[in-house]
């Protein structure tokens, strides 16, 4: 007995059941994936990686199952290049992913969950292939790099980066060599710097990107700009991936 496929032929029992399994593994691989990006809050979570990984495997399917919708290439008459499928969907991913990259001022956040969104669809294309092996491999190094290197990426000496802008009355402006032996006491090295003078208001800014080592010299720097009276408005922000 064979399930019914249209006008063209059936699946035999064998295929039925390997189209099952198939899109339960990419249904629990993607989820799988997908609740460690739900536990850390990111948009793209449990039902989006499920969702991506099931449907790349569906569609990688079309290629595996050429002769049960197509007969003239289970007759040899039509050949077909299954890698162009895989392009479609990689190109279709791409577009998904960049909807999770998320850009605030000079920070860009997303960065990760669109990359797993992206290694997902891949994982559901070998699993739609019948690839069980490097799927489960590739499962597993994908949830070891969300999960455990993020411990790694924290114990990693990095250099950080701030968005740092101060404001001051036009006649109490704190010069340049002050703010910079300010910021230079407090860890903080600055690499770019722009002025700006607001006429209306005679408010001058200075606004700069500082380079630092440590994320608690943020906090020490707010702390000293609050108590500086001739200090008008400030705005720090650590600027993530």
């Amino acid at each position: 007995m064979g399930v019914n496929v249209g006008r063209e032929g059936f699946f035999s029992d064998g295929d039925a059941f390997e189209i099952v399994l198939r899109l339960a593994a990419s249904l629990i691989v993607g989820g799988f994936i997908g609740i460690e990006r739900s536990y850390h809050g990111r948009p793209a979570g449990f039902r989006t990686h499920a969702l991506v990984c099931l449907s790349t495997s569906m569609l990688m399917l079309i290629g595996v199952y050429e002769e049960h919708w197509l007969p003239d290439f289970a007759r040899g008459r039509i050949t077909l290049d299954p890698t162009r499928i895989v392009q479609g969907i990689m190109t279709g991913i791409g577009f998904l992913g960049a909807g999770s990259i998320i850009k605030e001022g000079l920070s860009v956040r997303g960065l990760t969950t669109a990359a797993s969104v992206w290694v997902t669809a891949a994982i559901g294309i070998l699993i739609g292939v019948g690839f069980y092996f490097p799927a489960g491999i590739a499962t597993v190094l994908t949830v070891v790099v969300l999960s455990f290197f993020r411990l790694l990426e924290d114990w990693i000496p990095t250099q950080l980066y701030a968005q740092f802008n101060v404001r001051f009355k036009r006649d109490e402006v704190m010069p340049e060599k002050d703010v910079r032996g300010l910021l230079d006491h407090h860890g903080f090295v600055v690499v770019e710097l722009d002025y700006s003078l607001d006429a209306n208001t005679n408010l001058f800014d200075y606004g700069m990107i500082l380079q630092t080592k440590e994320a608690d010299n943020a906090g020490r720097l707010t702390e000293t700009l609050k108590r500086n009276a001739s200090v008008k408005g400030f705005h720090l922000a650590l600027i993530g991936d």
